[in-house]
């Protein structure tokens, strides 16, 4: 745990556990001292409803789990920031329909060294990265940050010209 302002503990880190899900006491603890940033990296999460209830949490950094497109989210509202860095997202679509429905006001994604995330890292030419950031904006337009670089205004523009302003439907 690490001290935020004021003191008050803000961070929470249980990295490189080999864990797959939250011990309920974390989970306790997460919830009573209103942790903010939770780092689950290195681990062997691949569905995140142990996640459920943990509100307070604007940031969660999921890199190098065994996330896939079709992962099970709770509705996290303050969630502005999200990395899931290698793992094995590979349905684009899928993926951000269920981040758009329970990360309503992500500012910040980042998903790179995902097949679903067309780069350099991972064999993808210029124009797949482009169109990806675009279709990414269309369906996530709060988004101000975009793996590892800032949305332009030029991009926001685009994609809306191309895609329109496109959300998931909502679940009955």
């Amino acid at each position: 745990i690490m001290a935020g302002k004021n003191g008050e503990e803000s961070r929470y880190s249980l990295a490189y556990r080999e864990i797959s899900h939250l011990p309920e006491r974390h989970k306790k603890r997460i919830s009573q001292k209103n942790i903010r940033v939770l780092d689950l990296s290195h681990n062997n999460f691949s569905d995140l409803r142990t996640l459920n209830g943990l509100t307070s949490l604007q940031t969660l950094v999921l890199d190098y789990n065994l996330i896939q497109s079709r992962v099970v989210c709770p509705m996290l509202p303050n969630l502005e920031i999200l990395w899931v860095n290698c793992n094995n997202i590979e349905n684009l679509p899928l993926f951000l329909e269920t981040v758009a429905e329970s990360f309503p006001n992500l500012k910040h994604i980042s998903m790179m060294k995902n097949k679903a995330a067309p780069s350099f890292f991972n064999g993808g030419s210029v124009q797949e990265h482009k169109d990806y950031r675009l279709y990414v904006l269309s369906i996530l337009n709060k988004l101000s940050w975009l793996d590892d670089c800032a949305i332009s205004e030029e991009e926001r523009k685009a994609s809306s010209c191309i895609y329109g302003k496109r959300r998931p439907k909502s679940k009955p």
